[in-house]
């Protein structure tokens, strides 16, 4: 494993996950280094100090075999700003899953499998819509493997020596994009993807970005798995997503979901990703039904930016206080409207809305929350209390949903 010191006293890592806000997914494809020095100046201007990005699959793998020069050497130069700027990076392998819909690469849909109504969207820069297949299963398909490890190869030799690198990670909510056939499927994987990297960079520790799925169920990706696996603990959460909140904006429920993650893990965590979409124009916080692509609806809530702005500050003091080790915004920019009728914005209006700033520059209200709470210079600090678990992580993984309100409870009562 690489070397990961992250003690009470260091630094609370402060970050933000990036698209751009003209471009979203778009942007490897029409790439502008001018767009990204700009918005890099911005998330360093509120005191920022970590971007995750997203290696979107078909812009850097087009074929199995082949990772794309172009894509590669704009990688190197996004790190090259990020070194200007003053930040860090954490490229994300596999993009994969990303808001709503699963971005995949022609070579990776299975023509045996065709999309079911229920699945999850399947889309790409090069489809308009919805592909008519889904994917072969990137866990145990064999010639999926084999291209997921060049691509691991690759960037990570190239960029190993970057000064702005902070940290590989193994894919965004990863179990969304398909999930493995078991467990030990899921630690196997990610055992192999993280001894790839080792034959290339022993130096930087390689994470995995799980989410709320693998604290509701067994998903095949455990957090005790990926704890032995991998170097650092993550956990990804949405109160206005999850079943277990008290309301749309309960700012105990991500906290709740780090502690829980950490008791399964071992270890303290980063919360990788936590957030709200706000609405345009502003207004009262409400829920609106949304449209899905096989002729569906869902709920979704749009909460007003003040709403936004207090929710963020409870959830970031909750966090700091539990001895997380940071915490990442979701997301850097609103999209601008030009983007409103393409995938993910199309069917996932709420998408549209969850940056820090606005489409047009202007820092939001929960903006201006993460710059102060910047500016206090927070430090990782011991735990104001820990979740004990009276169970082992393979009794909990037996029946999550048994024990999660229970767990839900004792936390908020301070047990």
């Amino acid at each position: 494993m690489a070397a990961v010191s992250r003690n009470v006293g260091d630094s609370f890592l402060l970050g933000v996950n990036y698209w751009p806000r003209a471009k979203a997914m778009s942007w490897w494809a029409d790439f502008d280094p001018g767009e990204v020095r700009e918005e890099f100046a911005m998330i360093r201007a509120i005191g920022l100090t970590h971007v995750r990005i997203f290696l979107l699959w078909e812009s850097f793998q087009p074929q199995a075999d082949r990772v794309a020069a172009a894509a590669l050497a704009d990688l190197r130069t996004v790190a090259d700003v990020a070194a200007e700027s003053g930040l860090m990076l954490e490229p994300t392998f596999f993009t994969g899953h990303m808001s709503g819909p699963n971005w995949a690469p022609d070579w990776l849909l299975d023509p045996s499998r065709p999309l079911r109504l229920g699945d999850r969207q399947v889309v790409s820069l090069g489809r308009p819509s919805a592909a008519a297949h889904d994917i072969y299963n990137p866990y145990v398909e064999p010639f999926v493997l084999g291209a997921e490890r060049l691509q691991l190869r690759t960037v990570c030799s190239a960029l190993r020596d970057h000064p702005a690198i902070w940290a590989w990670s193994l894919g965004n909510e990863p179990d969304l994009f398909a999930q493995p056939p078991t467990a030990a499927d899921g630690r196997a994987w990610m055992a192999a993807m993280v001894a790839t990297i080792r034959e290339v960079d022993p130096d930087h520790p390689v994470l995995i970005g799980l989410h709320g799925a693998s604290v509701h169920a067994d998903v095949g990706l455990r957090i005790h798995h990926a704890a032995a696996e991998t170097d650092i603990s993550v956990m990804h959460g949405y109160s206005i997503y999850d079943s277990l909140a008290r309301s749309p904006l309960d700012p105990d429920l991500v906290p709740f979901t780090a502690a829980l993650t950490a008791a399964l893990a071992g270890r303290p965590i980063l919360f990788e990703e936590f957030g709200v979409n706000t609405q345009l124009p502003d207004g009262p916080s409400h829920w609106e039904q949304l449209p899905l692509w096989d002729g569906g609806t869902r709920q979704a809530y749009f909460a007003s930016e003040e709403d936004g702005a207090a929710y963020y500050a409870g959830v970031l003091d909750r966090l700091h206080r539990l001895g997380c080790i940071g915490a990442f915004g979701w997301c850097f920019g609103d999209y601008a409207s030009h983007l409103w009728d393409r995938p993910p914005c199309d069917l996932q209006k709420h998408e549209r809305f969850f940056g820090l700033y606005r489409a047009d520059g202007t820092l939001k209200p929960m903006g201006r929350v993460v710059r102060d709470f910047a500016a206090s210079r927070p430090a990782i600090r011991e735990p104001e209390r820990h979740l004990t678990l009276d169970l082992t992580p393979d009794e909990f993984y037996a029946d999550p949903g048994r024990h999660l309100p229970g767990l839900y409870e004792r936390y908020l009562e301070g047990r």
